[in-house]
This record gives structure tokens, sequence and C-alpha cells, in this order.
């Protein structure tokens, strides 16, 4: 019998950090506003920051709270969601108070309303799709917070549950609006569980790249929306009315998702040729991300169809697979999802190809390659990963 197939992630363990939907550079130009008709949300911003940064050095080179397999208390059958979601009523404690869970009425507060169903939505995919049950494919519990802080400006998943702030009313509305963000956030738990990328540089920036993939394919599945009728924004409806701008990011063409007198213009670029070197943003792990976000649309574009289903079967086997390591970088990732395409679909075949060129498109390899077929491992094979002990 084969040897079982030891995940890269198991024998180099990251450090692991809170992962936060808004990126720094963001708050920090509302926090540095002098304009008065913004004080709120730059006094929001300034707090924002601060916590975030508390967040980080609490949760930074620790081990995630998650251990590998936890489960329920209670009897569950695989593909059965188990939701909790709690109220921190505004304050700055988790978990909160317990206002709902799995199977209980909805209620009146759209928070929670919102919480529960992005939630649902998130399994629904990666279940439904991938086979994968739950963050950790072992049935772990699915736990939101909600009415974090006051006027909180982000959600993050802290390696344990998902917490969303309410936004300051004058800027950002609150973060459980969007089905994206919710996915985005959660998704950052399944790579915890895989991957597992260290949340610096290109595998930080995959790190976000690929959370906002399912974020992007969880809101469209819970849409029924095909690839040519989704906008492929994250965060839309995040933003006040009094900003112009549509959403904190779009994949579709990465530096448009908004252009406003008091944010600025979004700065992600769209290709390797204005990629960002600083040591700011944990290495430019949001800023960068749009590059290999724009490689995912291209795929999804001329494949056609619903792109959880081609693009986003290679881009989950890849993640799962055992191809990739927490240090993987543009290039690596690019190979990897070469091979996974050939392997699933055919050398040469229409996803294949779409591969190639994509990343050819966006400069993260010189030409379209040659697929990099692997004798050692199974792009495809199920996934088995545990994070580092």
């Amino acid at each position: 019998m084969e040897a079982p197939q030891i995940h890269p992630a198991q024998l180099h363990p990251a450090r692991y950090s809170a992962c936060t939907i808004v990126p720094p550079y963001l708050l920090t130009r509302l926090a540095e506003l002098g304009d008065s008709r913004f004080a709120h949300a730059a006094a929001a911003a300034r707090h924002s920051l601060l916590w975030d940064s508390r967040i980080r050095q609490l949760r930074d080179g620790k081990q995630p709270l998650v251990q590998p397999g936890a489960r329920s208390v209670t009897t569950r059958t695989p593909g059965e969601c188990d939701r909790t979601i709690s109220d921190a009523g505004g304050l700055e404690r988790l978990p909160g108070h317990q206002v709902r869970s799995e199977g209980e009425p909805a209620g009146t507060d759209p928070a929670v309303i919102e919480a529960y169903d992005g939630l649902g939505a998130t399994y629904a995919l990666y279940w439904n799709y991938f086979g994968r049950d739950s963050i950790d494919n072992s049935g772990l519990p699915m736990d939101a917070t909600v009415h974090y802080g006051q006027k909180y400006d982000n959600a993050f998943w802290d390696g344990e549950r998902m917490v969303f702030g309410d936004g300051d009313g004058e800027i950002f509305n609150r973060f459980t609006i969007s089905p994206s963000v919710i996915g985005h956030e959660l998704t950052h738990g399944v790579i915890q569980f895989t991957a597992n990328f260290n949340y610096h540089g290109q595998s930080g920036a995959l790190n976000e790249s690929i959370s906002d993939v399912f974020g992007a394919l969880i809101e469209q599945n819970a849409k029924g929306q095909s690839t040519s009728e989704a906008s492929w924004l994250i965060g839309e409806g995040i933003f006040t009315e009094q900003v112009e701008g549509t959403a904190l990011r779009s994949m579709k063409a990465p530096g448009t998702a908004y252009n406003d007198d008091v944010l600025g213009k979004d700065p992600q670029p769209n290709s390797m040729a204005g990629y960002v070197e600083t040591d700011d943003d944990n290495g430019g792990v949001h800023l960068n991300s749009g590059i290999p976000n724009r490689a995912f649309y291209l795929i999804a574009d001329a494949v056609g169809g619903n792109a959880w289903e081609t693009p986003g079967r290679i881009w989950y086997d890849t993640l799962t697979g055992t191809a990739l390591n927490p240090q993987s970088d543009f290039a690596a990732f690019a190979a990897a999802t070469a091979d996974t395409a050939a392997y699933l679909y055919g050398n040469g075949s229409p996803a294949h190809n779409a591969v190639l060129q994509a990343w050819a498109t966006v400069g993260v390899v010189a030409s379209s390659p040659a697929p990099l077929l692997s004798t050692t491992s199974t792009p495809s094979a199920p996934d088995t990963s545990l994070p580092p002990a």
C-alpha cells in the first residue's frame, strides 16, 4: 500500500496572524484625515488600527486556536452545518452572548441574520462542490461574533471564529452586509488547515487572494450567478453612499474598486509590472493579491459557466494538494495550478490553456509555460492535510 502523503504545512510550521478584511493602509489614510466632516470616521479608524495591532501581537507566532479534528460535542452528520452566532454588544470581548444557534429562528437583527446566512453559504459551497466538511474538513462548528466593539471598522478570522464590526457609519457599513467578506474570512481558516501560507510577501498575498477567490465564489454560488453575471467585487456594500467606490477590491479589474477624495484611489496592481515592494501591509499582502486575483478571473472568463466549477476546482485541488508549502510564491502557485489543470482536464485542454495564458497575461510567467505534470504528487488527491502540530 502506498504511504499516506504528508502535507508540507505539517513539516514547516508557519506563524499565524489574524487576517482582517480592510487593509491597514486604508485605515491609516482615514486615521490621518483632518477633515472635520469625517471626524468620527477618523477616530474610529485610529481605534480600529490600534485594536488590529493588539490582535496581531496576541496571535502572531502562536499556533491556531482550533485543534485538528475539533468537532461539535453534539452528534452530527457530515454535510450538516453547525453554526453559532454571538453578540459582543459593543464590547471588545469574545465570544459575547450567544443569540442564535443552528436551526433557530432568524430574529430581527440584520447582522445576526447576515452572519448566519453567510456562514451557511460558505459551508454549502465547500461541502456541495468540494466535499469539504467545514473549515477543518472534520465538521468544525462555524462560530461568529457580531457587534464587536464601538464603530469597529473591520472583520477578521482569529483562528477560531469570525468577528464582525459594525463600521463607523460614515465610511463603512456593518461588515456582515457582504457575503464575499464572510466567505473571504472563513477561507483564511481553510488555508490555516491546508497550505497555511506565511502571512507576508507573496505567500501572504496568495493567502489574501485565495480568500478573495473563494469569497467571490461563495457569493456567486449563493446568488446563482454565472461568471458573466457576477460583479467580481470583494466587499460590495461595505462602503456607505458617501464613498465614491463600489467595494474594497475588484478581481476583474484590480485598481478600480474605488476612487474617492477621502480614501484615495484603489492602489492594487493588476500585473507584475506594477508589483509593489513594501514593508507595510505585511509586505503588501492586500496590495499584490490583485495580481493572482486577476489571473483567476481571466481563467473563469475564458472557461465560462459557473466559476466555482472548473476554475474553483483547480484552485481548491491545488490548495489542498501537496505541491505547496507555507513559503510558496506566485510562480510556485502558478506552476501548481497549471499542473492541476492538466491533471484534471488534460494537457492542452481549454481549462489548462486558460490557466497558462492567465498567468502569462498578469506577468507571473514570461510566457505560457509547458505543464509541470508531477510523478511524485497527485494534485487532486483527497484533502487529508492538518495544521502544524
